[in-house]
């Protein structure tokens, strides 16, 4: 069993970019945290209603969700961001990391994403996720999500606040989205990644005890 901790700036950001990923990896029984640094003090909507919306979406992926100290607009790669994600790896033991693309025309995706690749410079996983404000995105990681769309657009729905505010968390620009990238992965539906660093660990699974077959004979003498 893995254990996943996505790493967003704001609420929805983390749905938005890998939402569909993260309901897989629940399906395969990996345990899945999600690091959100703001509540989003300056989208729209009020700051106690997007945590009420986070908590609905983390809920309806079954994801633990974790919020950071952090005010939106003001994030900076610093150390203490840095610290903020390295308290979060380390409380949850991940071993996978899902994070903003570093290109991006937000300053505080790009603070995030800057300030994860500094946090998790000792982890194998490290995926950069794509979000409507990325500038430049060359994927060649995909996750096959075409089981698990429903999911994230059903968490994308849970950001009420967001959804009627903004064309980019419209339920058909993320299907769209989903399938173009799908024709890319050669699969229906896929969200796609850049690797940070990723390795492929092909170390077989422990070989399960072999059941020693009792004859009848003695079975039948016990």
């Amino acid at each position: 069993m893995r254990s996943v901790l996505a790493v967003g700036a704001h609420p929805d950001d983390i749905e938005l970019g890998c939402g569909g990923t993260l309901a897989a990896h629940r399906a395969a029984g990996d345990s899945v945290t999600m690091l959100v640094v703001t509540g989003g003090q300056n989208g729209p909507g009020d700051i106690d209603g997007r945590r009420r919306e986070a908590e609905a979406a983390a809920r309806s992926l079954d994801c633990l969700l974790i919020w950071g100290s952090l005010r939106d607009c003001e994030v900076a790669p610093d150390l203490a961001t840095i610290a903020l994600i390295e308290r979060a790896m380390a409380d949850v033991g991940a071993d996978v990391v899902y994070v903003h693309a570093p290109d991006d025309s937000h300053q505080d995706h790009r603070a995030v994403a800057a300030a994860t690749v500094s946090a998790a410079r000792h982890s194998l996983r490290v995926l950069h996720y794509r979000s409507p404000s990325t500038t430049r995105f060359e994927p060649t990681v995909f996750v096959d999500i075409s089981a698990h769309l429903a999911r994230k657009i059903d968490a994308l729905s849970c950001h009420r606040s967001q959804v009627e505010n903004s064309a980019m968390v419209d339920p058909e620009v993320v299907a769209a989205s989903a399938r173009h990238f799908g024709a890319q992965a050669r699969v229906r539906y896929a969200e796609s990644f850049v690797p940070g660093r990723f390795v492929w660990d092909l170390t077989p699974p422990p070989a399960l005890p072999q059941l020693i077959e009792v004859p009848a004979y003695i079975e039948a003498a016990a």
